[in-house]
């Protein structure tokens, strides 16, 4: 976040208040520590002090680059920028038990606790009756919005509504779908590509605009004219910097553009849109570690790999977001306790890795000898 301008700061501690109070006086006057007249005016001093800091808050909170909270929201929405609200997982789970058993519209089921984790509770969206199998899918939706409703396969576990007849339930597949509510930076680089970027009837800009505006998308990527006059290709990814979901697809499809060139979504008339899932591209890297002494060979594996795949991240949707193999290799040498590295291969081999204008670079596997 961007420093303020120096306002308020210099010289307008108490101290040098008081003493510029006191300069004013006339000279025959007594303002010594301890008189009168420095009693006096030493809570004026203060006062004023807080004031100068109270406006220097004022200040940081005014300017969209350094406020915070409720005050980014007041700022974002002068110009039609709403923070995202959090949403909720979504999932199938399996119950087994009787034939014929009927499972109500919001049973309750939910993964186990941890001690570091609470359960995640899930509702079942519609009444469902358990087949001749003895089993039937069920989709749910997390009670509370949230990250955390995303849960692996197999932790749905729990029938915490009791049901006759219901003897387990499991999900087969994770959860998805379930996102916090934006932070002030995801909020910030929103507002901002708003504001440098402004509306003009159906540029680049706005489809990128357009598209952010969805909850979950993390990126966009806009072809104009990729097959013929009028069409409009736009990739997306999700926050997680990975391709999206055929969910999210047909998300921000509708939003954009549900009817192609009929103008019914956020496009204009005559833009034929299609949105599709950034296709993802992995990188493989392949390096023999030197590790420095005094440190632990695991440990140091774990951040270059996580050097190296914040770096891959970075490049999502940027406007050079080739692989280069040097920057892969400054990843591992900067990573502390790698005292040097060899054999560095990036998707077996010693060039840089393009990456088209509707893909995106992920984390393929990693293989760190030592």
């Amino acid at each position: 976040m961007a420093d303020l301008p120096v306002y308020l700061q210099d010289e307008q501690n108490d101290t040098t208040i008081l003493q510029r109070m006191k300069d004013a006086l006339p000279a025959d006057l007594d303002a010594s520590e301890g008189s009168f007249l420095h009693d006096a005016l030493a809570p004026a001093a203060i006062e004023l002090a807080q004031a100068a800091a109270w406006a220097q808050e004022v200040l940081r909170r005014g300017f969209a680059r350094t406020t915070f909270g409720a005050y980014l929201d007041l700022r974002a929405e002068e110009h039609g920028v709403t923070r995202l609200p959090a949403t909720r997982a979504r999932g199938t789970v399996t119950f087994t038990g009787t034939p014929n058993t009927v499972i109500p519209a919001g049973t309750r089921v939910s993964t186990a606790s941890t001690p570091t984790a609470a359960a995640q509770v899930f509702t079942t969206d519609a009444e469902a009756t358990i087949g001749g199998g003895g089993t039937v899918d069920v989709t749910v939706t997390a009670e509370v919005a949230g990250s955390a409703g995303n849960v692996a396969a197999g932790r749905i576990t729990f029938v915490t509504t009791p049901v006759a007849g219901v003897s387990s339930v499991t999900n087969a597949a994770p959860t998805t779908g379930g996102t916090d509510k934006e932070t002030d930076a995801a909020l910030l680089a929103r507002y901002l590509q708003r504001v440098r970027n402004p509306s003009s009837s159906g540029n680049k800009a706005d489809y990128i605009n357009w598209a952010m505006e969805v909850s979950e998308v993390g990126g966009v990527s806009v072809v104009p004219l990729w097959n013929g006059p009028g069409t409009v290709k736009v990739a997306i990814i999700k926050t997680d910097k990975t391709p999206a979901d055929a969910a999210l697809v047909a998300a921000v499809q509708a939003y954009i553009d549900p009817d192609p060139g009929m103008g019914e979504g956020k496009a204009p008339i005559g833009a034929a849109v299609t949105v599709v899932a950034a296709t993802a591209v992995q990188i493989n890297v392949t390096a023999t570690l030197t590790i420095a002494p005094g440190y632990d060979a695991a440990s140091v594996k774990v951040a270059v790999e996580a050097n190296i795949d914040a770096y891959i991240k970075s490049l999502v949707f940027a406007q050079d977001n080739d692989v280069l193999y040097s920057r892969v290799g400054n990843a591992i040498i900067d990573t502390v306790g790698v005292q040097d590295y060899s054999g560095l291969l990036v998707n077996g081999g010693t060039a840089n890795v393009v990456i088209g204008d509707t893909e995106v670079a992920v984390k393929g596997v990693i293989t760190l000898n030592t």
